[in-house]
């Protein structure tokens, strides 16, 4: 096991390289850039400004340059210093606004994973009746209606027509209820869909039917031989779906005005900030590749059919 983590770990170095390249080469590919004509256009300064500028940042170089130079600051776990936020680095701003999409981000795991274990488990138990049928209805909806449209809707409903609660913002807990509603649906609705399918599997399985042959209350078989059971292949979206929750929402965050890293990104794209924007993803893609390594590691906790046959590969 030993070896398999440091040779994951060791990949991963790889994926983030090639990740910060292409990164990299499409941000310098796209059009414009952070101190373009446009700007001067617009009279926010002059030419003999912006060569200052752009001299300072190192954008004046050609592009191995400032990607050699890039590398070197990020191996000594430097992030660099916003275009725009001159008066943090990129590390202060993750920091700060991580915060905020990580509260929202565990809000959103809580309501996600309890809402579909609970709709999973419902559908499983009454399978092919009135109940199964409404509970998997809502599971598809949800699960194929972008946040954004989610979204919208509730702060029509709850915030315009019947106002109830604030349109946006993230001061009070009255403000985190919408988001948090919205951003849950999607992974709510994917819990709910694997976790039926697995309680079905494991409903038919031969030590369900010894469990009940031997008397246990159905309550017990269902929470302890079922549904622990039923949990393993949970672990195949659990860590993908935590990276994404805690990295913040590009359209929630944007639409309710919350000050957490998707909306940072979003502003680091349209301002053309650089070095937010390859900050932010390679935390992204650092997040990802660990999760999945601890996926993995999860795999052989909770299963340990998957270490014997490991062994026996070997």
């Amino acid at each position: 096991m030993g070896r398999y983590i440091v040779g994951r770990l060791i990949g991963l170095v790889g994926v983030l390289l090639a990740i910060s390249v292409i990164t990299f080469l499409l941000m310098h590919a796209a059009p414009g850039g952070p101190y373009d004509e446009e700007m001067l256009a617009k009279g926010y300064a002059s030419e003999v400004v912006k060569q200052e500028i752009m001299a300072k940042y190192g954008l004046d170089r050609p592009m191995w340059e400032q990607y050699r130079s890039y590398l070197w600051r990020l191996l000594h776990l430097d992030l660099g210093s916003s275009f725009v936020l001159s008066s943090e680095t990129v590390g202060q701003l993750i920091g700060r606004t991580w915060k905020v999409s990580i509260h929202l981000g565990l809000m959103t795991m809580l309501v996600s994973f309890v809402g579909g274990l609970g709709l999973g488990l419902l559908a499983a138990l009454k399978q092919n009746t009135w109940l199964d049928y409404l509970a998997s209805l809502l599971a598809v909806s949800s699960y194929v209606t972008p946040s954004f449209v989610i979204a919208v809707g509730l702060v029509l409903i709850f915030a315009v027509w019947l106002d109830w609660l604030p349109t946006g913002g993230w001061t009070s807990p009255k403000q985190w209820i919408l988001p948090v509603l919205a951003y849950s649906a999607g992974p709510m609705a994917a819990v709910a869909r694997y976790t039926r399918s697995s309680v079905i599997d494991a409903l038919g399985m031969d030590y369900v039917r010894t469990a009940r042959s031997k008397g246990l209350k159905e309550s017990r078989v269902i929470l302890v031989h079922v549904l622990k059971n039923a949990l393993i292949p949970l672990l195949t979206i659990a860590g993908p779906l935590v990276t994404t929750l805690i990295t913040g929402s590009l359209f929630i965050e944007t639409i309710f005005r919350i000050p957490g890293l998707g909306q940072i990104f979003v502003k680091g794209v349209v301002w053309r900030d650089y070095p937010v924007i390859m900050g932010t993803t390679l935390l992204l893609a650092s997040l990802v590749s660990l999760m999945y390594l601890l996926t993995d590691i999860a795999y052989t906790w909770a299963d340990p059919r998957i270490r014997f046959v490991d062994e026996l590969a070997r």
